[in-house]
């Protein structure tokens, strides 16, 4: 199965240094947790190790240490493309080296043998009332698939702990295989008057995706080829993956996993952002019908601010720079769709909106985010239902979600169960006095 030589590979080695790290240095403290960071929701306390990416706050995302830049430069590529095959990102998320060209086409290939969604998958997604959100579908989706999980059924039959990964990986291959395709079942069914449209077979997965959704410009796919790239993964501490890990540390199989994560994924605070970065900029336009001056957005900014609400797409938790991900997009958007509309507003913002935040003396962080600018390309490109820009997100993200849990697996991390406290204990430490 391709990646498990790569992973086998690798895996002693990191079992050795882990194993190490406990043994020899179990007692080192790596942080004091303060009560305002534990009523806080533990922002910033460091909770595990994980190697597939890490944010830098001053250059942004790196895939096992190398940037969106690397990445970008140094992956392979669709022929004629200027964006990396998804199975290279893959690869180097799962196997740890920037793979061959051969190596990225046998993980694309490797997805079209397994990319056969079961019938039982799309009746349930054709179960949901008209009303319901894209993502609640999607979650459902995944989760179903849990009935054919490979790693189910090997456990039940006793498989040795080591061989653990093994399984996961090869429903890892499954799931990302299908998750394009069911998105897209979704996004036809709700939007399109359930007009499906059969997969390309000869398309590498980003491509496919694209022309699943109704769009074979192939502007569409060189977009959707960044767009995986630059989605795929985002430490393993934040609210999605964490979740992901959290349920896999139970050792739940991967579809389990990845529709929790993607429940953590839907909320407001989290993937949800990318649907309110893009509403709030076609509201921007339509108050000022057209393109708004530098006048014109300070004044509406100004009076976003003034309601107790945030610049949607400005700032970031770990980040003090640009993003990376945010220029690597407006670079597509300057090379591809300069005079649209929504386009020169999004670049307009970017001109004012970072000044603005510094100035009120309050804001760490001034500088836009990846969601700044995720939904005005896609709106050019004909996907104007903001309420499925998650689902877009999460078909990638699964990606770097399987890639966390597989690793977990492969390393025997154990199941993750942090202390909870009592207000009346954290009084009582405060004070010095007992709790008891």
């Amino acid at each position: 199965m391709i990646l498990e030589d790569r992973i086998e590979a690798n895996v002693m080695i990191w079992r050795e240094r882990m194993n190490r790290l406990i043994k020899e240095h179990g007692d080192y403290v790596i942080s004091n947790v303060t009560v305002a960071q534990i009523c806080s929701g533990i922002r910033g306390v460091p909770i595990q190790i994980s190697d597939i990416s890490f944010v830098e706050p001053e250059s942004g995302l790196r895939y096992r240490t190398y940037s969106i830049n690397e990445v970008l430069n140094l992956l392979p590529r669709a022929e004629g493309s200027r964006y990396p095959l998804t199975g290279g990102i893959y690869y180097l998320l799962m196997g740890n080296e920037i793979p061959t060209y051969a190596k990225a086409m046998q993980v694309e290939d490797e997805w079209r043998k397994r990319a056969q969604v079961p019938k039982y998958v799309y009746d349930i997604i054709d179960a949901f009332p008209e009303t319901a959100s894209p993502m609640s579908m999607f979650s459902a989706a995944i989760l179903s698939m849990s009935a054919q999980s490979k790693f189910y059924q090997e456990y039940q039959k006793g498989m040795p702990k080591d061989k653990y990964w093994y399984v996961m990986l090869d429903d890892s291959l499954d799931l990302t295989a299908r998750t394009p395709r069911i998105a897209a079942y979704i996004y036809n069914k709700k939007y399109r008057n359930n007009q499906q449209i059969q997969p390309d077979e000869n398309l590498d997965l980003a491509a496919n995706f694209a022309h699943m959704l109704g769009n074979d410009d192939p502007a569409y796919a060189e977009l959707m080829r960044l767009f995986m790239l630059l989605h795929m993964d985002h430490e393993n501490a934040n609210v999605s993956a964490h979740t992901a890990h959290l349920v896999g540390s139970a050792l739940s199989d991967i579809y389990l996993s990845c529709s929790a994560g993607l429940n953590g994924l839907s909320g407001p605070l989290h993937g949800l952002a990318n649907q309110e970065c893009c509403n709030w900029l076609l509201n921007l336009c339509k108050e000022y019908n057209g393109v708004p001056t530098t006048d014109q957005i300070r004044e509406y900014v100004l009076k976003t601010l003034a309601e107790g609400r945030v610049i949607p797409g400005y700032g970031h938790a770990v980040l003090r720079c640009v993003d990376p991900r945010f220029t690597a997009q407006m670079e597509f958007g300057k090379r591809n769709l300069p005079d649209d509309v929504l386009f020169r507003t999004a670049m307009n913002v970017f001109a004012v909106v970072p000044d603005i935040l510094k100035a009120t003396g309050k804001v760490s962080n001034p500088w836009p985010n990846v969601d700044a600018i995720t939904g005005t390309l896609q709106q050019h490109y004909g996907i104007k239902e903001t309420d499925f820009y998650t689902v877009l997100f999460g078909t990638s993200r699964i990606m770097g979600f399987t890639a966390h849990v597989v690793w977990a697996r492969a390393l025997g991390k154990p199941i993750e169960r942090p202390k909870a406290l009592t207000t009346r204990m954290l009084e009582a430490m405060i004070s010095g006095s007992s709790y008891r």
